[in-house]
């Protein structure tokens, strides 16, 4: 890891399957990637019953690859807060987000950070489908366990969970009102819907996922189609500087203009 990593993968599972989105940058057709409605959520805001207490604790959702779910401590007060949902990379786990939540904590942010079922997330090797069923069942949690304000809701991830992020929230904009994408490496094809606010950082050094391969084409493709980007390039390699955490978080809890 890069000792200022906010989140990281290790360096030989970050190529072993960045070599596959590499291959996929430019947008893939719907038929490629299952059902062109695929990528498409089932589960909606509603108003939790018994909101459960601040702290983390596991999602509890499956025995092997589970995640967590961290509510803050200004939940006790009772008012809807902002929250992100934050996809690994590549070969990874939730485990690494877990130095997220004293930020989480500072700025009152919800935090919850699901597995994928395989080692990455179904569409960037294939088809949507396992991972959106079991994400479906841990917003179904997220929303019967903590308030939440349904105006500032995102998707994030790192890596290869930026990828799927950016699909995720292009597809499901009525549902996320942001896009954290830290280091993406393209956008899955699917229906769009909504227009959330997006942002894209990306360090000029990234040898997994080449920035002039990636967030540079992003960005503008994104731009041009219409959406609010905010994009940070960084002095360095394949990693989430904490400044660029607090920056993605920031914007979050800020009110949509």
């Amino acid at each position: 890891m890069h000792p200022r990593d906010g989140v990281a993968i290790g360096r030989r599972a970050a190529i072993r399957f960045a070599a596959a989105g590499l291959g996929m940058l430019l947008p893939l057709k719907a038929s490629a990637l299952g059902q062109p409605d695929a990528a498409r959520l089932r589960t909606r805001w509603r108003r939790a019953e018994k909101p459960g207490a601040a702290g983390t604790r596991p999602l509890g959702l499956d025995s092997g690859r589970d995640g967590f779910l961290h509510v803050p401590p200004t939940a006790r007060t009772g008012e809807p807060l902002p929250t992100a949902m934050m996809l690994h990379g590549a070969g990874g786990r939730a485990e690494p987000f877990r130095r997220m939540i004293p930020l989480a904590d500072e700025l009152g942010v919800v935090l919850v950070v699901p597995e994928s079922r395989g080692r990455t997330w179904d569409a960037i090797r294939g088809r949507f489908g396992p991972d959106i069923a079991f994400l479906d069942r841990v917003l179904d949690r997220l929303f019967a366990t903590a308030t939440i304000d349904p105006r500032r809701v995102a998707v994030g991830g790192f890596s290869d969970g930026a990828s799927y992020a950016l699909a995720l929230g292009l597809r499901n904009g009525d549902l996320f009102s942001d896009i954290l994408a830290f280091s993406p490496g393209f956008i899955p094809e699917a229906r769009r819907s909504g227009k959330p606010r997006v942002f894209i950082s990306h360090g000029t050094n990234d040898e997994i996922l080449p920035i002039d391969r990636t967030s540079r084409r992003i960005v503008p493709t994104l731009r041009d189609a219409g959406y609010a980007v905010r994009y940070e390039e960084f002095d360095g390699p394949h990693t989430v500087p904490p400044d660029l955490s607090r920056a993605a978080l920031e914007a979050l809890v800020q009110p949509s203009g």
